[in-house]
C-alpha cells in the first residue's frame, strides 16, 4: 500500500436497479466488470435512495442531505451552487476533483414547468425562482449550439468537468462536441426519426444509427481513461466522479448491444399482475393500460406495458448494461495498469431504479416499490482482504460522509448521513430504520399540483404516505418481498402501523435543517 492520501473512483449508472449485476444474482445479465468491483469489495444489499428521481438523490449524494433540506427537491430544481458538498471539502483537503459525465444537479431542459404558469403578482416567489436563464453548465440546447463548450470548472466542488446530459442515444454535451470535431452531427443519427429498422413495441425502444464509438457510453469510458492517464504526473490525491446516462430510457443500446440479448430469454418478473389489493397510484396507472399519447418519447413517469413490452425493455436494459461494463472493464485495467488500483477506493452505486416489469409497469414514478428505491452500492476498498456482503440499512445521503470518514477529512455542519465505516469492517450499519422522500409533479391521477410521499424502510417494513390522502401503504417485506399486499387497512396491524408512523415522524424530525449553525445564544 501507498503511504500517499487515498484516491476515490466512484461509477455510477442511472435508472439501474439493485438486482441487474451478475454478482446481485440475475440469472441472464452478465456484468463480469462491475463483479470485479464486488470481488475483494463489500456489496450492500439493502441500499436506499434518499430520493427516486435523478436531480433531487444526486443532490442528496453531494450534500450528505435529503432533498428537502438541500434545495433540489425534484427534476427542475438546481442544487443552489453556494452549498456545501462533500466533493468540495475534498477539494479543501487538496484532493483534485473531475466529473466525467452525467452530473445533473442543474437542469437539462431549456423548457420552463408548467408551474411556472401560476407565477403571477398575486403569487410572488423568490426572485431566483422566477429568473429562467439561471447558469446551467448542463442545459442541453446550449450544448448544441455551441454557447457551451470545453470543460467546464468550479461545478459544485468540481475542478474540471466533462459534462454529459439527457439519456440514450439523446445524450449531448462533451461527447457531442467530440463528435462535431470528427466530423458528425449526431443530430443526423440520434432519435426515433432516425433509427434502424426493428420489431420491437417497447415504448422508447429506438435502435439507434449512432454508432458504438460515438455513444456516451464510449465517449465517457475513452475520457475516464485519459483522465486517469493524467494522474501519475499530478502530485495530489483525486476524487473522480464517472457517470453514466445509461441503462435510463429510451432503451437505445447501439450496435451489437441492440440485439445482444433476446426478449425470448427473459422472464417477466412474478409479481407482474399478482398484487391482490393495488394502491390507487397503481390502480390508476392499470386504468391508462397503454395509451400513445402519454408514452412518447420524453414520458418518464410509471407506464403500463405488455408482457412482450417488459421484455423488450428487460434485454435493451441488459444491453445497456453490459456496455457500461465493458467500459468499467477498461477503466479498471487502465487504473491496474497505471500501478494507481492499490491505493484507490472504487465505488459503484445508482441514483434510481426502474420497475422494468413489477406490478406490470416500467420506468419510475412517485410508487416506492422495492425496484425503483433499491439499488446497487459496492465498496472496494484495496485494504480490504476478502469479498462481504452488509445487509444493515443505508442510505445515498450516507456515500460522501463515508468517503470523507475514509479520506480522513471531517464532514462539515448540517450533514445528515452515516459513516459506514463499520458496516464496511462486518459491523452493522447502525441504521433500524430509514426514510426516502420524493416530490413531483403531473405523474399521477392527471394532478395538477404536487405529489409528495414519504416512505419509512425498516429491516422488515415498508410504509409510505401520499400527502393529503387518506390511505397509506404498509408492506411485509420479510414475508412478501415482491410488495403484491397492501397491509394498511388489515384489521391486525394497528399496533405495527402506529408503531411505523411514529418512526416514520421521528425520522422527519431527524431530517429538519440544523444549518447553518447558530452563533450567538441570541
Amino acid at each position: 500500500m501507498s503511504d500517499k492520501p487515498v484516491n476515490f473512483l466512484f461509477i455510477m449508472t442511472d435508472q439501474h436497479r439493485a438486482d441487474y449485476l451478475g454478482c446481485a444474482g440475475h440469472p441472464v445479465l452478465k456484468t463480469p466488470n462491475i463483479d470485479r468491483i464486488a470481488q475483494g469489495g463489500t456489496m450492500f444489499d439493502r441500499f436506499y435512495v434518499a430520493n427516486p428521481v435523478c436531480m433531487p438523490n444526486r443532490a442528496s449524494i453531494l450534500t450528505c442531505r435529503m432533498s428537502s433540506i438541500n434545495g433540489a427537491r425534484c427534476n427542475g430544481m438546481p442544487l443552489p451552487k453556494g452549498l456545501n458538498t462533500f466533493v468540495r471539502q475534498l477539494a479543501k483537503a487538496g484532493y483534485h476533483t473531475a466529473s466525467i459525465g452525467k452530473n445533473h444537479v442543474q437542469h437539462m431542459s431549456p423548457r420552463p414547468s408548467f408551474v411556472r404558469d401560476k407565477l403571477t403578482d398575486e403569487w410572488p416567489v423568490e426572485q431566483a425562482q422566477l429568473d429562467p436563464h439561471v447558469p446551467s453548465v448542463e442545459r442541453i440546447s446550449d450544448w448544441e449550439t455551441g454557447k457551451l463548450s470545453g470543460i467546464q470548472t468550479d461545478y459544485h466542488g468540481y475542478e474540471q468537468v466533462d459534462v454529459v446530459s439527457q439519456h440514450g442515444d439523446l445524450a449531448t454535451g462533451r461527447n457531442y462536441e467530440r463528435a462535431k470535431e470528427q466530423g458528425v452531427d449526431l443530430k443526423d443519427l440520434r432519435g426515433a426519426a432516425n433509427q434502424l429498422p426493428h420489431n420491437y413495441s417497447c415504448p422508447q425502444a429506438i435502435r439507434t444509427a449512432v454508432p458504438e464509438e460515438l455513444y456516451s457510453t464510449s465517449f465517457i469510458r475513452d475520457r475516464a481513461v485519459e483522465w486517469l492517464e493524467e494522474r501519475p504526473a499530478d502530485d495530489r490525491p483525486f476524487y473522480g466522479f464517472i457517470s453514466f446516462p445509461d441503462p435510463h430510457h429510451p432503451f437505445t443500446p447501439p450496435g451489437k448491444y441492440w440485439d445482444m440479448y433476446s426478449p425470448d430469454d427473459v422472464e417477466v418478473p412474478d409479481n407482474y399482475d399478482t398484487h391482490r389489493n393495488p394502491p390507487p397510484t397503481l390502480q390508476w396507472v392499470r386504468d391508462q393500460g397503454f395509451n400513445p399519447q402519454n408514452q412518447g418519447p420524453f414520458a418518464s413517469s410509471a407506464m403500463a406495458a405488455s408482457k412482450q413490452q417488459v421484455r423488450e425493455a428487460i434485454a435493451l436494459t441488459m444491453g445497456m448494461i453490459t456496455m457500461i461494463d465493458d467500459a468499467v472493464g477498461e477503466i479498471l485495467d487502465t487504473l491496474e495498469r497505471l500501478g494507481l488500483a492499490e491505493n484507490t477506493v472504487v465505488i459503484f452505486n445508482s441514483d434510481h431504479g426502474d420497475f422494468l416489469g413489477d406490478h406490470g409497469m416500467i420506468l419510475k414514478g412517485p410508487m416506492h416499490f422495492q425496484p425503483v428505491i433499491r439499488v446497487p452500492f459496492i465498496w472496494n476498498d484495496p485494504t480490504q482482504d476478502q469479498s462481504a456482503r452488509a445487509e444493515g440499512l443505508a442510505s445515498s445521503i450516507d456515500i460522501g460522509t463515508t468517503i470523507l470518514a475514509r479520506a480522513d477529512i471531517k464532514p462539515f455542519w448540517g450533514v445528515q448521513g452515516i459513516d459506514l465505516s463499520p458496516a464496511l469492517q462486518g459491523a452493522d450499519t447502525g441504521r433500524s430504520a430509514l426514510m426516502v422522500e420524493e416530490e413531483t409533479y403531473r405523474y399521477l391521477f392527471d394532478k395538477d399540483d404536487t405529489t409528495r410521499v414519504r416512505t419509512l424502510v425498516t429491516d422488515t417494513h415498508r410504509l409510505s404516505i401520499y400527502q393529503d390522502e387518506d390511505w397509506g401503504e404498509l408492506y411485509d417485506l420479510a414475508a412478501d418481498p415482491g410488495e403484491t399486499l397492501n397491509l394498511w387497512d388489515a384489521p391486525d396491524v394497528f399496533e405495527l402501523r402506529s408503531k411505523l408512523l411514529f418512526e416514520l415522524t421521528q425520522q422527519l424530525t431527524r431530517t429538519a435543517d440544523r444549518s447553518p449553525i447558530p452563533e450567538f445564544v441570541a
